[in-house]
C-alpha cells in the first residue's frame, strides 16, 4: 500500500519543481500587481474608479486597441501572400523565404527598433531616396506611422508562421481537382484554400493582436506621445509619477482584456491550436 502511494506521488514530486518556478516567478507578481492595485495608496477601488472617469485614460485604452487592430490587418494583408508563396513553391524557395522570415528572431528586439530610426531619419535611406526623385521627405519618426511600421515588422514573422502552420496541412490537389471541373484558378483559390486556411487567420491574428497591445519599447522610440498606447502611460506612471497603485490598476486592465481575447480564443478554438 505504502509502495503504491509513493508510486502514484512521484508524478506530482517530478512537478514540483515547475509548479514552484512558475509560481515565483509568474503568479506573485501578478498577484502582488494585483495586491498593490486596491491598496496603493489607500484600501479601495479608486485606482480602477479613476481609468473609467478621465476621458483621457479611455483614449488611451481605444488608442490601444486600435493600433492593435491595424498592426494585425497589416500583418495579415502582408503575411498572407508570402505564406502561401511558400507552401506553392519549390524547397528551395521556400527554404529561402523561410530564412528571410526567422532572421529577425535571430536580432534583439531592441536592434530592430533602433534600425528604423536611422531608416526613418531626416538623413536616412528613405529620405535620400526621395530628394533623389525630386520631392521632399515628410517627417517620418516620432509618428504613428512609424510606431505601426516598426510593430509590423516584429510580428509579421509570427503571422507567416502562424498561417504556414495550416496552409502547409491544406491538400493542393484539391484546387487541381477544381480546375479540373471547370474553376478558374482565382476561384479555385478563393473557394478552396482560403476557407481552409482561416483556422491560420485566426491564429496569427489573435496571435499579434494580444502582444501588440503590450508593446512599449517600439511606441515609446518611434512613435508620438499623443498616440499614447496604454503600456507606455503604465511606463509614465512609473518612471515619472511613481504612482504604482494607478499603474497597477492600468496593468491590470490589460491582463483583463489579454485574458478575455484568449478566453474567447480557446472556448470556440482551444489554444492547443494558437501555433497552428
Amino acid at each position: 500500500m505504502i509502495a503504491w502511494e509513493s508510486k502514484a506521488a512521484k508524478p506530482y514530486l517530478l512537478m514540483a519543481p515547475v509548479v514552484a518556478v512558475i509560481a515565483f516567478c509568474f503568479l506573485l507578481p501578478i498577484l502582488n500587481v494585483l495586491f498593490l492595485s486596491f491598496t496603493e495608496p489607500t484600501v479601495s477601488l479608486h485606482n480602477y474608479a479613476r481609468i473609467f472617469s478621465v476621458p483621457l485614460y479611455l483614449r488611451v485604452l481605444a488608442n490601444t486597441f486600435k493600433n492593435a487592430a491595424l498592426v494585425t490587418v497589416i500583418c495579415l494583408v502582408l503575411a498572407y501572400p508570402l505564406a502561401y508563396t511558400l507552401v506553392r513553391r519549390g524547397p528551395v524557395i521556400a527554404g529561402i523565404l523561410l530564412a528571410a522570415v526567422a532572421i529577425p528572431f535571430w536580432t534583439g528586439f531592441l536592434v530592430r527598433t533602433f534600425s528604423w530610426l536611422v531608416i526613418f531619419g531626416a538623413e536616412g535611406p528613405v529620405a535620400g531616396v526621395m530628394r533623389w526623385a525630386g520631392f521632399e521627405p515628410p517627417r517620418m519618426l516620432f509618428t504613428t506611422f512609424a510606431a505601426l511600421w516598426g510593430m509590423t515588422h516584429i510580428l509579421l514573422p509570427y503571422m507567416v508562421m502562424a498561417l504556414h502552420g495550416v496552409m502547409k496541412r491544406i491538400n493542393m490537389q484539391q484546387i487541381k481537382a477544381a480546375e479540373s471541373l471547370g474553376a478558374t484558378p482565382v476561384i479555385a483559390f478563393w473557394r478552396v484554400f482560403v476557407p481552409q486556411s482561416l483556422p491560420g487567420v485566426i491564429n496569427g491574428c489573435v496571435l499579434v493582436f494580444t502582444m501588440c497591445l503590450g508593446f512599449y519599447v517600439t511606441p515609446v522610440l518611434l512613435g508620438t506621445p499623443t498616440d499614447m498606447m496604454i503600456a507606455q502611460l503604465i511606463g509614465q506612471q512609473v518612471q515619472e509619477l511613481l504612482a504604482w497603485g494607478f499603474a497597477a490598476a492600468l496593468s491590470v486592465m490589460l491582463m483583463i482584456c489579454t485574458f478575455a481575447i484568449l478566453a474567447i480564443y480557446d472556448r470556440f478554438f482551444g489554444l492547443q491550436r494558437l501555433w497552428g
